[in-house]
């Protein structure tokens, strides 16, 4: 009687390829997003509790943490929310969710298309689409 054949590679046999890599990337990049909503969440809490915001304006600057949200609120002092800090969260958080998005969107796309030709011209125009917008939300973060 022969012997049944494993259905999963040992871990010897494993190696790092490019999918591997972007399996980990896309779960990396979910925890990171976690991560930095969570900071949203805390950081509009505390700022909201400091300058007595309602609960609208709060949701505003956790979703977004981006000054011009508060400008035209009945919040006193905007200084705190055009800190370096926040401008850097809101920086890794926009890199963080459109570079996550770019890799669903090729993955989605993958399925879509047959030849190999195809999947690369596909891949090539999404990442020349994503080097094209983060720049300009870059932009739009650090000058609002």
């Amino acid at each position: 009687m022969t012997q049944a054949k494993p259905r999963t590679l040992p871990l010897s046999k494993r190696g790092m390829s490019f999918e591997t890599f972007m399996w980990a990337f896309t779960r990396l990049t979910a925890l990171g997003m976690y991560f930095f909503i969570l900071v949203g969440v805390v950081g509009a809490l505390v700022m909201g509790a400091l300058n007595q915001m309602s609960f609208i304006e709060v949701l505003r600057w956790a979703l977004v943490t981006n000054p011009g949200h508060v400008q035209f609120t009945n919040v006193p002092d905007i200084a705190p929310w055009a800190s370096m800090f926040w401008r850097l969260v809101a920086s890794a958080m926009f890199l963080t969710a459109s570079s996550h998005g770019m890799h669903g969107v090729i993955v989605v796309l993958d399925d879509y298309f047959a030849r190999a030709s195809q999947r690369q011209w596909i891949r090539i125009l999404n990442m020349l689409g994503y080097f094209v917008v983060a720049p300009i939300g870059l932009y739009i973060i650090w000058t609002a």
